[in-house]
């Protein structure tokens, strides 16, 4: 396999500006953990492999959170993920696959439960933030360790 461009170094404003937004998404989440958990969930439905293999390293940095990885593509059947991680990766999921289905109404309700309006955005932000990454790292034929 090889890489079909290093748009880092063909473009490193628009580098910079993915980083910036990745920089801000990462600072407002409260919970280290979920949002590696929604940044892998993301990566699996997209089928990046550069992303997969990044943030399961960070959430393992983490903690010991194999379980959670090896399950979750298998969240709903799988009793070790909370209510609040499983709307969470629900919402991540329609989000993700937002021509399908768009959000639905009792979603969003559900999300308002356990997150606040403004923790909405962040979640929504940091959502769109990992389906682009996965997008330029798919497009440009990254893989796990072609940046060393």
């Amino acid at each position: 396999m090889s890489l079909r461009m290093n748009y880092r170094e063909v473009n490193g404003p628009a580098f910079r500006a993915m980083m910036a937004l990745e920089q801000h998404a990462g600072s407002r989440s409260k919970d280290k953990v979920l949002y590696e958990l929604v940044k892998i969930r993301v990566s699996q439905i997209n089928g990046c492999a550069f992303c997969l293999d990044m943030h399961g390293k960070d959430l393992m940095k983490l903690g010991n959170y194999a379980d959670h990885i090896l399950l979750l593509s298998v969240w709903r059947e799988a009793p070790l993920f909370s209510a609040k991680e499983r709307v969470l990766l629900e919402f991540a999921e329609q989000v993700t696959l937002i021509s399908e289905a768009g959000v639905p109404l009792e979603l969003y309700d559900k999300m308002l439960t356990h997150f606040s309006e403004e923790e909405l955005v962040d979640w929504i932000m940091a959502i769109n933030t990992i389906n682009s990454w996965n997008r330029i790292a798919i497009t440009t034929g990254m893989f796990p360790g072609c940046f060393g």
